[in-house]
């Protein structure tokens, strides 16, 4: 373990020379070319087995140990955000418009490292590694799914994973057992009225009106129609209606997000907004188109897997604080491999104190303290091995 610390700390710049590099060249979601180039030729170099375009456009590498044992695997995802950067340093993104908003960027700069540094002893090594570079983490259906149906999690026994976190204290882990992330889907209505002559709304069916009724009815489903004690939220995000001022508009259209952690709650939310639609429109003599789209489910994180991190961080350099979190309303497609295969996912946290101000994920400010690409690559490089360590002397025990 203290060889895994040494070398990490040694390549504790080239950590960073890699996240800045990725940092300048962001690429979104499903439109990922240079960025999985780069991660395959990387370890390639190592001499992993590699394997490019899974599930579209993820990148998967094995390195395998000198002894044998159980195989983990760690994920780290690769893509950015359709966002203009407003931060000023050296290393801004050099493409308008895009922007590594969510410390995808440190996520895989720490995951390259850490291979290398496994790599480099893998004799010692009683199991196998597997280093899951995904795509399009961003943009449902995300990259998780369709790079689990090609395999990317065959003859795995457990996944780590984590992400850097700038609202949260460098040094401190966040961590959770049971649901830590929420299901992520959005819903449309579009409300069809009769539009007309602004001065004269006797002779119209105002859709303006009542999807603002809509949006004000909406409220009552989290307030009044969901058990207090199940979180979770529904939010329009989107009002669309643009016409003319003296024009009443025959259309509207409302776009917008729910986030539960319970199926039932979901499934009752996604009908709860139809029959609110329904009603909310049948009172004014108006039709409506109802979508629902379901995105990722909830990171569900396993009891026993999240409990041997927090023991592991305990002896982890960087690692200051311990914090069992909230559960967080965002969502993230690393539920779909914690559905398969046993495992968890932690925060690394990345705030500054010395920051005058912490800007938010997926704000055009957002940034990261550095210092915690080797904190995260530190706890999953330890995690790696006890798990591989725990494991192989469980089966000398069971040989005696």
């Amino acid at each position: 373990m203290e060889q895994l610390f040494s070398r990490l700390a040694s390549y504790e710049n080239e950590m960073v020379e890699i996240r800045r590099h990725l940092h300048q060249n962001p690429e979104l979601s499903f439109e990922e070319v240079e960025t999985p180039a780069f991660i395959a030729a990387y370890h390639e170099k190592l001499g992993l087995d590699v394997r490019t375009g899974v599930g579209g456009r993820g990148v998967v590498a094995t390195l395998r140990g000198g002894k044998p044992g159980k195989t983990v695997a760690i994920r780290a995802d690769f893509d950015a955000l359709p966002i203009q950067e407003e931060n000023d340093s050296p290393y801004k993104s050099k493409v308008p418009g895009v922007m590594h908003a969510c410390g995808h960027d440190g996520h895989t700069a720490t995951l390259l490292v850490l291979a290398k540094v496994l790599t480099e002893m893998k004799d010692d090594l009683e199991g196998n590694v597997v280093f899951i570079h995904q795509h399009a983490e961003e943009l449902a259906p995300g990259g998780a799914i369709a790079m689990i149906e090609d395999g990317c999690l065959d003859g795995v026994d457990v996944i780590y994973g984590t992400h850097l976190w700038a609202t949260m204290s460098t040094g401190t882990i966040g961590y959770r057992s049971g649901p830590v992330m929420a299901a992520a889907d959005s819903f449309t209505v579009k409300v069809q009225g009769k539009g007309g002559h602004g001065a004269q709304p006797h002779k119209t069916k105002d859709s303006i009106v009542i999807g603002a009724q809509l949006v004000s009815n909406l409220q009552q489903i989290v307030s009044r129609r969901v058990n207090p004690l199940d979180a979770a939220v529904v939010s329009v995000g989107a009002f669309e209606a643009k016409n003319a001022f003296n024009v009443i508009a025959d259309t509207a259209k409302l776009t917008g997000t729910v986030r539960t952690f319970k199926e039932e709650v979901r499934v009752a939310i996604e009908k709860e907004i139809d029959r609110i639609a329904k009603g909310t429109c049948l009172a004014s003599d108006a039709s409506y188109e109802y979508v629902f789209k379901r995105g990722y489910p909830a990171v569900v994180n396993h009891k026993e897997d999240t409990e041997f991190v927090v023991d592991v961080a305990r002896k982890v350099p960087g690692v200051l604080q311990l914090e069992e979190i909230e559960p967080q309303m965002g969502g993230e497609d690393y539920a779909y491999y914690l559905e398969k295969v046993p495992g968890t996912f932690f925060f690394t946290g990345a705030e500054d104190a010395e920051w005058e101000e912490t800007y938010p994920h997926h704000h055009p400010k957002f940034k990261i303290n550095e210092e915690a690409l080797l904190i995260a690559a530190n706890l999953l490089g330890a995690t790696t091995l006890a798990y591989l360590k725990q494991n192989a002397e469980k089966k000398v025990e069971l040989t005696k």
